[in-house]
């Protein structure tokens, strides 16, 4: 039975609740701290290689919040440099493409129009003139249906043919330029002292005429007709090859109440001639009489195709 030999040792060791340290010989040294730390902990070595591992992290993440920085600062250290991904680049591409179309469609549909700036009462003028325009061509259909009805329930369809056809005769000499016409109408007056009115200014005159329901429309002493045209010669203009000087006087038949307004309106004629310098007036009359005239011309080749 063994027996101890330190009695003194082992007294100290039941006082103070420690074990007692067993004995050691004189030559062994305590393990420095180093060695310690690096001593495995699973027996495996995985201890020592993710010590240093932990300790790069903590480094990072120290280095990017900074013992200085201040919450504005981290924000903008966590948000830049971006880390996009593929799926957040098409989206940025299409919306970006979308933009781009939206842009275009609003620059197109805001280009400026003579409109944009008109008054209240030039609106409605101009309303009131295409209101006039139906109401035109629906009356014109509704005569054309009624002469159409007269020739299918007329007895003698014969004679009622020939009174529509020299009728029609009429109409045509009218619009042809080979009959003298008569009737409402508009007397447009225009002073060019610095001519500087030229031929494509007295031809937009006589298209917006003619769009707004001319029938019959004169020059000086000129007949406007389907063919005609203007060219610019020195100190004047020529219609159809003959030449005309200011004041250029035309005389219109047609209703007052359409040919006036389609004059008036803001950006239209008037204002296009007096940008030019040229003084504009415009005077209604219930009896314009348009008696120029055009030589009817036989055509030499063409024939009527009717039987």
């Amino acid at each position: 039975m063994a027996t101890d030999e330190n009695p003194e040792r082992d007294e100290k060791a039941e006082r103070g609740g420690t074990a007692p340290e067993p004995d050691r010989p004189a030559d062994r040294r305590p393990m420095p701290p180093e060695s310690r730390a690096r001593a495995p902990q699973d027996g495996q070595g995985h201890a020592a290689d993710e010590a240093p591992q932990a300790g790069t992290e903590r480094a990072a993440k120290s280095a990017t919040r900074g013992p200085g920085m201040t919450g504005r600062q981290r924000l903008v250290a966590g948000l830049w440099p971006p880390r996009l991904t593929r799926a957040q680049l098409i989206v940025a591409l299409l919306l970006f493409i979308l933009g781009l179309g939206l842009a275009i469609q609003v620059r197109s549909t805001s280009d400026n129009s003579a409109l944009r700036g008109a008054r209240q009462e030039d609106l409605v003028r101009i309303l009131d003139e295409l209101d006039n325009r139906s109401q035109r061509l629906t009356d014109e259909q509704r005569r054309l249906e009624g002469q159409k009805t007269e020739l299918e329930n007329s007895s003698d369809q014969a004679e009622e043919a020939r009174k529509q056809t020299v009728e029609k005769e009429q109409q045509l000499g009218v619009l042809a330029g080979t009959v003298a016409a008569q009737g409402p109408g508009i007397n447009l007056t225009i002073n060019d002292p610095t001519h500087s009115v030229e031929a494509d200014k007295l031809l937009d005159t006589v298209q917006e005429l003619r769009a707004a329901g001319a029938e019959a429309i004169q020059v000086n002493d000129v007949r406007i007709v389907a063919d005609s045209y203007l060219s610019d010669v020195r100190g004047g203009v020529e219609v159809d090859g003959k030449r005309v000087t200011q004041p250029y006087r035309f005389k219109v038949i047609g209703k007052p109440e359409d040919l006036e307004p389609a004059l008036n309106i803001p950006g239209g004629v008037v204002q296009t001639l007096e940008k030019e310098q040229a003084t504009v007036s415009v005077s209604r009359d219930e009896k314009i009489i348009v008696d120029a005239l055009r030589e009817a011309k036989r055509p030499d080749y063409a024939r009527s195709s009717s039987r």
